[in-house]
């Protein structure tokens, strides 16, 4: 039986190889359409997992090693971090043709869109935005070498790295010329500081990559999609976070995006609880916001790419590629407000 992407037989068989506690035929539904990975919930109706896998027709296979993935989570298990149990990482090619991962399900709220996030008072919306932040300082104070994690990345230069790595993936997935990327890439390399330090990276840190107490939003029962994640400067999860607020997102995420609501508590707030939660000098921050548009625009392109070549599954895809001259303009008003 193949379901959108997934081949269920070739996975039940994996599951039962390498699973403990299968009890049943696997039955599968797709959680997230791949803007990112293919999210899929499977369950054997006692047990529920997550399997996430690359998108349809990748284009930029370094965004999407889901070792690393699995690595992460499977590291940050024993702190305080949130995350999802992890539970088995598939490599033979023979299984899905790409490697995947599986995880625990944690039920729970996600909040993707103003909807969603507009049915809770105000106040729990106040507070689900500052525990956020906690738990984002919280993920840069884990020490890597603790928890098996010093070999993830290397720290220094990881900025310069950034800079070039997402040049080079526009290079790959460009579907047209657009000058404002080529610029905002030569002011980034021109303005690029030193790293403020080392920590785990999450990469793509945002409302709807947690999921949350049902009961109460301010609780974060998981982190996910950490396909991104590596050891890196912990100021471009801050930056990208900021990032995440500019309505342009609304075309990237499918419309109306929780992280653009007015309603969250406001960028300046965020910043300064992170810096009292954290310790951390922020005085750089626009470079990195800088970093962070650049960073999603390229991403943009990508999923535009791949939406006009017919890779992708679900809704949603088709104005997504409207986002990335916006994000780019954007991303050259924040450096040149403060550089």
């Amino acid at each position: 039986m193949i379901v959108d992407g997934l081949d269920l037989a070739a996975v039940e068989k994996f599951f039962d190889a390498t699973v403990p506690g299968v009890c049943g035929p696997l039955r599968a539904e797709l959680l997230h359409g791949g803007r990112s990975n293919l999210t899929y919930r499977l369950t054997d109706g006692n047990s529920s997992w997550v399997l996430r896998r690359p998108p349809l027709g990748t284009l930029t296979p370094s965004a999407h090693d889901m070792a690393r993935e699995y690595q992460v989570v499977a590291g940050l298990g024993g702190t305080g971090v949130p995350v999802p149990r992890a539970v088995a990482l598939g490599q033979d090619l023979s299984i899905l043709g790409v490697p995947f991962s599986v995880v625990e399900y944690v039920p729970g709220r996600v909040i993707r869109t103003k909807d969603d996030l507009h049915a809770l008072p105000n106040a729990e919306i106040a507070r689900c935005g500052y525990a956020l932040m906690d738990v984002l300082a919280e993920l840069h104070a884990v020490d890597p070498e603790s928890v098996g994690l010093g070999g993830f990345g290397r720290p220094a230069g990881y900025l310069a790295r950034q800079i070039r790595r997402w040049h080079d993936q526009w290079n790959r997935v460009r579907t047209r010329a657009l000058p404002d990327i080529e610029t905002l890439h030569r002011r980034l390399a021109e303005i690029c500081p030193g790293e403020s330090g080392a920590s785990i990276v999450h990469g793509d840190y945002r409302i709807d990559n947690a999921i949350l107490d049902p009961a109460d939003a301010a609780t974060v029962r998981a982190l996910v999609d950490w396909e991104m994640a590596t050891l890196g400067d912990p100021l471009a999860d801050v930056g990208l976070y900021l990032v995440y607020s500019d309505p342009a997102i609304d075309h990237v995420l499918g419309g109306s995006a929780a992280s653009t609501s007015e309603r969250l508590p406001a960028a300046d707030d965020l910043v300064q609880r992170y810096a009292v939660t954290s310790g951390r000098d922020l005085g750089s921050l626009a470079f990195y916001q800088g970093l962070g548009y650049f960073k999603i625009a390229v991403i943009a392109e990508g999923i535009h790419a791949r939406y006009t070549s017919g890779h992708t599954l679900g809704p949603g895809f088709e104005n997504v590629g409207q986002a990335v001259p916006l994000l780019a303009c954007a991303g050259l008003n924040v450096i040149a407000r403060h550089f």
